[in-house]
């Protein structure tokens, strides 16, 4: 007689029924969640074929701003309204 091989405890099943879940089941429970407080930005596919990786991203992005601050006077959050004023 041939052993019946069991399935694994970790090894995931090809298919799921609602009675594999103890509790309810909730769709998108963290959408609000993501769209309140998130820092994910989503690039456009040709900006995110340059980059590699997020690291690449923001040592561009560093850079960039290092670069205006030294050429502009650009400071954290400066929408350009002071200039205005002084230009006359």
């Amino acid at each position: 007689m041939k052993k019946v091989k069991e399935i694994e405890k970790d090894e995931l099943r090809a298919e799921y029924k609602r009675s594999d879940f103890p509790g309810a089941l909730v769709r998108g429970k963290y959408a609000k969640r993501m769209s309140e407080s998130s820092n994910i930005i989503v690039l456009k596919p040709e900006v995110s074929e340059v980059f590699p990786n997020e690291e690449a991203v923001n040592t561009a992005l560093l850079s960039l701003i290092k670069l205006a601050q030294k050429t502009t006077g650009l400071t954290k959050r400066s929408t350009g309204h002071a200039k205005k004023l002084h230009a006359g």
